[in-house]
């Protein structure tokens, strides 16, 4: 459903609540039977989407690779054959997860009270000015993360590591995927919670991701456009430059953190999570029940931040099993663990709004100073794969 059916959903929801859409009245258009392969469900938006990578695949054919593609660093054909694949997987899956919603309802972890439209809002709990400021939002995104791929292709050379011989063993290789992994979600942890406890990140950036209060796999990336820019900073690229991955683990982690992105906000934890069935073996596995969970507290939802692994809710005590006691074989040793023993809900030394920004700051710091130590190339400094 696009943001046109969801706000016509919205208008004519009941006040007494309906736990799915409604068919929409009227003939439907096109666009609006495929709205999950649209960008934003806006057709403008997709439109602009497929202009900039055209235009950048163009470029990189036509002209010639001496003059548009970095030493050291994939050409820029491929460059753009990332970007391509980064968002076909996205819409493909995000189709996927959402027909496994609807088709599965037995695998929904929030039960159909919860999903009561008592306010005229869609089903994810969005009035119809957040979803046309949405639409905004993820325009602003598209733009701001294309191009800041393209300045670090060009500024930070090694960066989109280039093909060729791989020096590690296999095992090495995964070590490494998994410390990269295991930085990411340090980094995304620490800005997540920020968001949540300083109140002028919560009001201004993090409550656009919350207004969706029941989320299916198409708010994963609805945010405010900045927190895009600063999560893109503080995940990907900063776990690039602690510990760079070769060719093929960068294509895999990149491909690998859209599923287990689009998972977390499925409003479904079961076996058809791809991604995060490959890591339940984890003591301290995150699952999208638990995400789902942390949705449904909104601003009180001061726990349950981590991405990839979980384990620093553990380590820093932010984990919450949610309705982990509902979910069956899909909770964790840790929520096993958790529902056996007493709830602490302490308030936090780092729960203070201007503490809280520390390990933020000091991982942005360390990022910047191991970028400057390399000379802004990596190079030299990771494995060519």
């Amino acid at each position: 459903m696009n943001a046109k059916q969801e706000k016509t959903a919205a208008k004519s929801a009941s006040t007494e609540g309906d736990y799915v859409f409604k068919e929409p009245d009227g003939k439907l258009d096109a666009t609006q039977h495929f709205s999950s392969l649209l960008f934003s469900g806006d057709l403008v938006n997709t439109v602009m989407e497929l202009a900039l990578l055209l235009t950048l695949t163009c470029a990189s054919l036509m002209l010639p690779d001496s003059k548009v593609s970095v030493q050291g660093s994939m050409p820029l054909w491929e460059v753009a054959a990332f970007f391509w694949a980064s968002s076909i997987v996205t819409r493909i899956y995000n189709c996927y997860l959402e027909a496994c919603y609807f088709a599965f309802p037995q695998h929904r972890t929030q039960p159909p009270s919860e999903h009561k439209l008592l306010k005229k809002k869609d089903l994810c709990g969005r009035d119809v000015a957040q979803l046309e400021s949405l639409v905004a939002h993820d325009r602003l995104s598209m733009l701001s993360q294309f191009a800041f791929s393209l300045l670090i292709y060009y500024l930070v050379p090694g960066y989109y590591p280039a093909a060729g011989g791989v020096t590690d063993g296999f095992v090495m290789r995964i070590v490494k995927l998994a410390l990269n992994h295991y930085i990411m979600s340090f980094g995304m942890y620490w800005g997540h919670r920020a968001y949540h406890v300083n109140p002028f990140l919560w009001k201004y950036l993090h409550s656009v991701h919350h207004w969706a209060r029941h989320p299916l796999s198409r708010n994963t990336y609805q945010d405010h456009w900045m927190e895009n820019l600063i999560n893109h900073i503080a995940g990907h690229f900063s776990a690039q430059i602690l510990c760079p991955l070769d060719h093929g683990t960068f294509w895999v982690s990149h491909i690998f953190r859209i599923l287990e992105s689009l998972e977390k906000h499925s409003g479904i934890s079961c076996y058809l999570n791809l991604a995060h069935q490959t890591q339940r073996w984890l003591p301290f596995a995150q699952m999208p029940h638990h995400h789902d969970w942390h949705h449904e507290g909104h601003k009180s939802c001061n726990f349950t931040f981590s991405a990839l692994g979980g384990v620093w809710d553990c380590v820093f005590g932010t984990r919450k099993q949610g309705r982990a006691d509902a979910i069956g074989n899909q909770a964790t040793t840790h929520d096993r663990y958790l529902l056996a023993s007493k709830p602490d809900n302490r308030k936090q030394m780092m729960d203070d709004p201007s503490l809280v920004m520390l390990p933020s700051t000091v991982f942005l710091l360390l990022v910047a100073f191991r970028l400057h130590s390399l000379g802004f190339t990596l190079i030299s400094s990771s494995p060519v794969a």
